[in-house]
């Protein structure tokens, strides 16, 4: 008796998942936290004159999340390529700044900038530019000239940067070795094979982690408030103290940080689909 052959099994390409077509409960209810808030700041007189006093903050919030992530990508990218250079000196250096940096709470790198860092930069400026500012040519610094905002900026750039460093010494390594070998087999430098071979490849890996960290930087700007910034959390414990409206404040507080972070959330899931998608075909 002939046994049936086995059927063959064809192998199906695999096709990245589809978004859902519905909207998951979390964002629905999500949305329904929103407009029930929303509502109240539109219907509430307390509620109104919270958010008219914390939506000044807003811009400030904003300005030092965007500042200090665009510093913090540059200098995350200069640290990475160091960390790749495949020099000794360098990448003793860039790895020495990554472990202690990534080793230190942003709050208290924070105040470290702020009351440390800030005074010897103006010190060292001060030096380094005496012979101009006796004859007049520079302007001496004291310390009360360095803002503290954009103290909260410095220190949320190194913070960030190395973190941000690892993402793209990761993005760099992940392109296969050999393609580098076959550039500098046609005789391409390390510039040009970076800039054609290397960085198109890796920044398509390096984009969506780098979303999450913008999105987590929004979160971390908050630690502002600590140095006295009037952004959205320093304005909302002002008020609350004030007023002894705490549960009021602190849910218009909330609210506004998470309008940013989903929005942004939303933004980093959608692209990470689409880059899934044009990697699959």
């Amino acid at each position: 008796m002939t046994l049936p052959a086995d059927p063959v099994v064809q192998p199906q390409a695999y096709a990245p998942p589809r978004p859902q077509r519905r909207l998951p409960f979390w964002l629905l209810a999500i949305i329904l936290l929103g407009v029930l808030i929303g509502w109240a700041i539109v219907a509430d007189s307390d509620y109104a004159q919270i958010w008219r006093t914390l939506s000044r903050g807003i811009g400030t919030t904003l300005f030092v999340t965007f500042i200090a992530f665009a510093l913090a990508t540059l200098l995350g990218l200069a640290v990475a390529m160091a960390r790749t250079s495949g020099q000794r000196v360098l990448v003793e250096v860039a790895t020495f700044y990554v472990e202690i940096v990534r080793g230190i709470p942003i709050l208290v790198l924070l105040f470290y900038i702020a009351f440390v860092g800030a005074p010897w930069l103006v010190e060292v400026y001060n030096i380094a530019l005496s012979p101009l500012i006796q004859n007049g040519l520079a302007p001496a610094l004291t310390v009360r000239a360095f803002d503290l905002t954009w103290r909260a900026i410095l220190a949320l750039t190194i913070g960030y940067s190395a973190f941000i460093a690892e993402i793209f010494r990761a993005g760099i390594e992940a392109v296969d070795k050999g393609q580098r070998e076959a550039a500098a087999a046609l005789g391409l430098s390390r510039w040009h094979t970076f800039r054609h071979i290397v960085a198109p490849q890796a920044i398509r890996t390096v984009l969506p982690p780098l979303g999450n960290d913008f999105v987590a930087m929004i979160k971390d700007s908050a630690l502002v408030s600590a140095l006295g910034v009037q952004d959205i959390t320093q304005l909302g414990r002002v008020y609350s103290a004030s007023s002894f409206r705490f549960f009021e404040t602190y849910n218009v507080v909330a609210f506004l940080y998470l309008v940013m972070t989903i929005s942004l959330s939303l933004l980093v899931r959608g692209l990470e689909y689409r880059m899934a998608k044009s990697r699959r075909g």
